[in-house]
């Protein structure tokens, strides 16, 4: 997979006929990677998809952030590195913070948004906050963490693949994720938002209940809200399908606009 300016990323093609659509970039969450992003999505039909390793994250270089808008700052310099003139940011948890930060300060860089797992503000437990840092508590930390992001009847299997990503990232890493996560308020700005809204939440979400994704849908006009039922907080991985089918319609929808 390529790697350019130390951003490590998945890149999937689309067909030739839809060619000027606008790519969608895949923004992971705290403690994540590309792969937070199942195959059914990286891998869309008709779709130019990008899914991006943030700094000090899977196989990109540099450092984890300690805030938002350095994460924003870095997927803008992701997108000039590609030649990227607007794009669709689809981001799960911290990622759909990522997206809103640059869907208010760069609009017209921003064609639509898929917030998954998201809200206009992230308050973080302050146990995590305690010990994602400490090496002497971080494994039972992601473990902990884990454990709460997927509903009641996701498979054994899954939730130890997504433990044993998160386990391959540095503590300080994850702690600054969490920090930049515990930050991060735009409640006062939703109104400002008037780029089309794909907003998607498990119905049984620990990390981000429903009624943070049902005031993203109350303040930004021009928004759609799904809530799938029986998944959580990591609800592409547990129903990859449904998203990506969510995903592919919201895209179909979007008024056609041309970016390289």
């Amino acid at each position: 997979m390529p790697v350019s300016a130390g951003y490590h990323y998945f890149a999937h093609p689309a067909e030739q006929q839809h060619s000027k659509r606008p790519p969608v970039i895949l923004i992971h969450g705290a403690g994540g990677n590309y792969l937070n992003w199942p195959p059914q999505i990286r891998r869309l039909a008709g779709e130019r998809i990008y899914a991006l390793d943030l700094p000090g994250h899977g196989q990109s270089e540099g450092i984890g952030r300690h805030s938002i808008d350095e994460y924003a700052e870095d997927v803008l310099k992701f997108m000039k590195v590609l030649n990227i003139r607007a794009a669709v940011l689809a981001g799960i948890s911290m990622g759909s913070a990522i997206a809103l930060t640059l869907a208010l300060k760069q609009p017209k860089k921003i064609v639509g948004l898929a917030l998954l797992g998201g809200g206009a503000k992230m308050r973080v437990a302050s146990k995590i906050l305690e010990t994602a840092g400490n090496s002497y508590t971080f494994k039972s930390t992601v473990e902990m963490i884990n454990e709460n992001c997927f509903s009641a009847n996701t498979s054994p299997t899954l939730i130890q693949l997504s433990k044993h990503h998160m386990l391959k990232i540095r503590p300080p890493v994850l702690l600054g994720d969490f920090l930049a996560c515990n930050e991060f308020d735009v409640t006062d700005q939703l109104e400002k938002i008037t780029i089309p809204a794909l907003i998607v939440c498990g119905s049984e979400d620990k990390m981000m209940p429903l009624k943070h994704s049902q005031s993203l849908h109350e303040g930004i006009a021009s928004s759609q809200l799904h809530v799938l039922e029986n998944a959580g907080h990591m609800v592409m991985l547990e129903q990859p399908a449904r998203v990506a089918s969510l995903l592919k319609k919201f895209m179909d929808e979007l008024p056609l606009r041309s970016a390289l």
